[in-house]
């Protein structure tokens, strides 16, 4: 298998002609596990819809391993709940890939099926309509049908909003036995200790790569007080998930604000800029 399942070259990507992700260069190593992390409208959920193909690059490309197929979970807002359809139908969803929208479905897809929604905790739920489902239940059936896919990308977007703890806690689990398979996943996330628990790799976005590589080491705190300043050098209202450390140094603002500074690391460098849900801002 490849070293990289995914490589960014040069990757910009946008909305209605403003970037929202800036020269994005780098690689993600085939089984590594990574959280995306940032403020609101830090382009995570844009770089995830640029890589399953959903937004075309400005410039650049991102390119996946050869014969490597890729599950994706957007953010259950982006989901229409009131589609007349159960949780079964929504579970089958996954085997499209594979038996094509008209295809047949065979005992043993019932079965994966079945298997899926059992590993999920979801097992009795077959028949429910998906509109009568709490968040956390619609988040397993969706998780369900992330594992029916058996890709060997996973990425997901927010999986852990509008979800109770023990959810969270069963789908962790879920994506820990993911990395234990040697898939790559890539999970955006805004608890920073939850990522901190159980993300061995972070990339830090704020318009660009603030950090990428070790969570250890992306998540400290002068990364996250640089990727706060340089969020706030765009727009003075983006809420973070936990108190920054006081720490001073009024070059940073500045610095940061221009378009022109790269920041170099191991994976890459670039810019970034803002969510789709958020809209873009030009500078």
């Amino acid at each position: 298998m490849a070293e990289a399942s995914l490589t960014f070259r040069d990757l910009t990507l946008g909305y209605n002609s403003h970037p929202a992700v800036h020269h994005l260069n780098g690689t993600v190593k085939t089984g590594s596990l990574t959280a995306i992390v940032g403020a609101n409208g830090s382009g995570k959920s844009t770089l995830m819809k640029g890589i399953v193909g959903v937004l075309k690059p400005m410039e650049g490309v991102s390119l996946t391993a050869p014969g490597a197929r890729i599950a994706y979970l957007p953010q259950q807002s982006e989901l229409d709940r009131s589609f007349p359809a159960r949780v079964v139908d929504l579970v089958s969803m996954g085997l499209w890939p594979k038996r094509g929208l008209l295809g047949r479905h065979t005992a043993e897809d019932r079965e994966t099926v079945k298997r899926a929604l059992m590993a999920v905790g979801m097992d009795g739920f077959e028949a429910r309509p998906i509109d009568t489902l709490s968040g956390g239940q619609l988040q397993r059936a969706l998780f369900a049908r992330v594992l029916v896919q058996d890709a060997e990308i996973i990425l997901l977007d927010e999986p852990f909003n509008a979800v109770d703890a023990r959810t969270v806690t069963d789908l962790v689990a879920l994506i820990k036995r993911w990395h234990g398979e040697k898939r790559t996943v890539m999970v955006v996330a805004h608890d920073l200790d939850l990522v901190r628990q159980h993300f061995p790799q972070t990339l830090l976005l704020a318009r660009r790569p603030i950090a990428w590589g070790p969570t250890v080491e992306a998540l400290k705190p002068e990364n996250l007080l640089r990727a706060r300043r340089f969020d706030e050098a765009w727009h003075d209202d983006a809420p973070w998930c936990e108190p920054e450390p006081h720490e001073h140094g009024g070059d940073d603002h500045a610095h940061l604000h221009a378009h022109g500074h790269h920041h170099h690391h191991e994976h890459g460098e670039a810019h970034d800029s803002h969510d789709h849900e958020t809209g873009p801002r030009a500078a």
